[in-house]
């Protein structure tokens, strides 16, 4: 897609994001919309997708797994526009016995969903393995996954960073959602993370850093990860986003990590957000 395109497809993402927060009032809409631009490019440019015969092996498709679950909004939103389920089904987020629960799961069967996540820490374990099966059965596809920064405060995720060079899972390409924020602060202050690109490096993986709402940018990181292949090193890309981009009273704070607008400040966002894609 065109620049221009993605830039506008990302906008009624985000659009539907603060809609969809707003209905159920409740839910995560700093971080999703700060990763708003990443999942455009992914699903709409860059993974090779089958979304008319969506099945859980996902076998000769790239896949893509969210272990910071609760900015599922964007990850729906995207979804739905791609074409997995139908764009109306996004006004029932967070409702009673919707398929579209406050976390991603699996128990209803949404299309696009593979894995439950939201328990932080756990997606890169899940998207090493599937990386793993893909090796095992010679596909050239590619495994994608998305991370906040405070979760990298998990434990877990180091026990499977330093997992995946050892076994040569050079088909992996993670992203880590460095806007600074976490529910209780700035992660400076709840935990600083410190020389990320350093640890990330000490892990045996190739480090890449890039503004995540650039769309060039993001396509250069994912071709020089993709170059890496054959390496039997996985590739993480540092991408620094704004929390809340395009809103501009939830941009850059905590905050608005896990509250809802209210019928005035959706108003607003909406204002900001236009589209030529705005059909919601």
């Amino acid at each position: 897609m065109e620049n221009q395109a993605l830039i506008q497809m990302a906008t009624q993402v985000r659009r539907d994001i603060v809609r969809m927060v707003h209905g159920a009032a409740s839910g995560h809409p700093g971080g999703s919309l700060g990763c708003a631009d990443l999942l455009t490019l992914l699903y709409f440019e860059e993974m090779q997708l089958n979304p008319d015969q969506f099945d859980m092996n996902g076998t000769d498709e790239d896949l893509f797994f969210l272990s910071n679950g609760h900015i599922s909004p964007v990850w729906y939103s995207v979804l739905s526009r791609r074409g997995y389920f139908p764009v109306e089904e996004l006004a029932t987020f967070r409702k009673l016995n919707t398929r579209l629960q406050g976390h991603p799961a699996t128990e209803e069967g949404l299309p696009g969903i593979r894995i439950a996540s939201g328990s932080l820490g756990q997606g890169l374990s899940a998207a090493i393995g599937a990386a793993q099966v893909k090796k095992l059965n010679g596909e050239s596809t590619w495994v994608f996954s998305l991370h906040g920064d405070g979760e990298l405060q998990e434990g877990q995720i180091w026990e499977a960073a330093m997992y995946a060079p050892h076994h040569g899972v050079d088909n992996l390409i993670s992203f880590v959602d460095c806007n600074g924020q976490q529910i209780d602060g700035s992660t400076d202050d709840v935990m600083n993370l410190g020389d990320l690109a350093g640890k990330w490096a000490a892990f045996n993986w190739h480090v890449l850093t890039c503004d995540g709402h650039d769309f060039d940018a993001l396509r250069n990181a994912i071709a020089k990860a993709k170059s890496n292949r054959g390496s039997g090193r996985p590739t993480v890309v540092l991408m620094k986003t704004e929390m809340g981009k395009g809103v501009d009273f939830m941009e850059g704070t905590h905050e608005w990590h896990g509250i809802a607008p209210n019928d005035d400040q959706l108003e607003s966002a909406l204002a900001q957000l236009q589209s030529s894609h705005a059909d919601y």
